[in-house]
């Protein structure tokens, strides 16, 4: 009889597997990419420098049967060209930022590097209203889609243009779902280096239509308390995210050779979507620092170290465009502008060249102390 069973359990299976929309779904994924990367930037100070990359992402989830999940993905690179001559540059491509070292060198001379890191690596508890996680991941509490003062976890660099995924952060979190739109969270992120531990608070809510949210808790050297608001008025996307800061251990501040004082950072954003044949769509911000820390704009690929160092200048305007060059073609404009008179200019174009194919093109120029043009080329198979 039990083999009955088995037999008739195959055979149903083998059915519902025939039948579109009813096969049985698969516990896990498994998906990624394969990139090509050319870069060439030129400096008025040392000439033009060329270099290479070769990354593979691989993203793999598993689902149980209980309320558990886990995601793991790694990202595997392959560096060669001039750049590797600088020992900051070397440095930043291989050194792991997180409490725990998910990052291995395969191959580390003065041509080539190749390393691996999981940048993703966590599970996760669901159950109605709570959720738990803890490994690597991204702390996801910005409203912005450009600076977000409210990233107190794992702030980006808005220039680096090979990094679409953005880095995580080692951390636990504890949400509680309160109702529609909105939830309590508490994220605690490990250092190191104890004095630069962060923890944070978040209320979410909803009312009329605007989502807001109000932050609390001490990010590195700093105890902070921000707030974020993001809605929709006739048709134009607001959002706008304010943190502040205040020197929490002035002693541990000064063993690191850092000086602080409270700053205040704010970014607010507009979004317009013009429609048409072109799908035309345009972004506006600006961003205040308070309490800037003055670098030229050729670092600003290093930038940001925290939500305090979004920027280099008090003020920063920034604007983009965008539109279906055509049906398989994209192109966007952009362009910063910073108070000391410096200033970034950008553009872009996507064409999709067959299925999970892509070739991409991006063209940076910065001016102030030093003036660096940047073009890249990238080549992508998506599976």
């Amino acid at each position: 009889m039990l083999i009955g069973i088995g037999v008739f359990n195959a055979c149903w299976n083998n059915a519902l597997a025939n039948i579109p929309g009813l096969a049985p779904k698969s516990p896990w994924d498994l998906d990624g990419y394969i990139s090509y990367v050319g870069v060439a930037q030129r400096y008025d100070t040392i000439g033009t420098v060329d270099d290479h990359q070769l990354q593979n992402r691989l993203n793999f989830e598993y689902r149980f049967d209980s309320p558990w999940r886990f995601n793991a993905s790694m990202r595997n690179r392959v560096l060669v060209g001039d750049s590797l001559d600088s020992e900051v540059y070397r440095s930043a491509v291989t050194e792991d930022m997180g409490y725990f070292n998910l990052s291995y060198d395969w191959h580390n001379s003065d041509n080539a590097i190749v390393t691996s890191q999981f940048d993703r690596l966590y599970v996760t508890y669901q159950d109605n209203n709570i959720k738990g996680r803890i490994g690597r991941y991204r702390v996801n509490w910005g409203m912005n889609t450009l600076w977000n003062p409210n990233d107190l976890f794992n702030p980006y660099s808005i220039y680096n243009v090979d990094y679409p995924e953005k880095p995580g952060v080692d951390a636990a979190e504890f949400t509680y779902k309160l109702g529609f739109a909105s939830e309590v969270n508490a994220v605690y992120a490990p250092n190191q280096n104890r004095d630069l531990d962060s923890y944070a608070a978040r209320y979410l809510f909803n009312r009329d239509g605007w989502d807001a949210q109000i932050i609390a808790g001490k990010s590195y050297l700093d105890l902070t308390l921000g707030a974020g608001v993001a809605g929709d008025i006739k048709g134009i996307g607001l959002k706008a995210e304010l943190s502040y800061f205040s020197p929490y251990d002035e002693q541990a501040a000064v063993s690191l050779g850092i000086e602080l004082d409270s700053a205040l950072v704010a970014s607010a954003e507009a979004t317009y979507s013009f429609g048409g044949l072109r799908n035309w769509m345009g972004n506006a911000a600006i961003l205040y620092l308070s309490d800037a820390y003055p670098l030229d704009t050729t670092s600003t690929s290093q930038l940001p170290l925290t939500a305090r160092t979004l920027s280099f200048t008090q003020w920063t305007g920034y604007a983009d465009i965008g539109f279906d060059l055509t049906a398989l073609s994209r192109v966007t404009a952009q362009g910063s502008y910073y108070d000391d008179g410096s200033y970034f200019l950008g553009a872009s174009l996507s064409y999709s060249l067959a299925d999970n194919w892509t070739l991409s093109g991006f063209v940076q120029y910065f001016d102030g102390v030093i003036n660096n043009t940047s073009v890249y080329g990238q080549l992508g198979w998506y599976f």
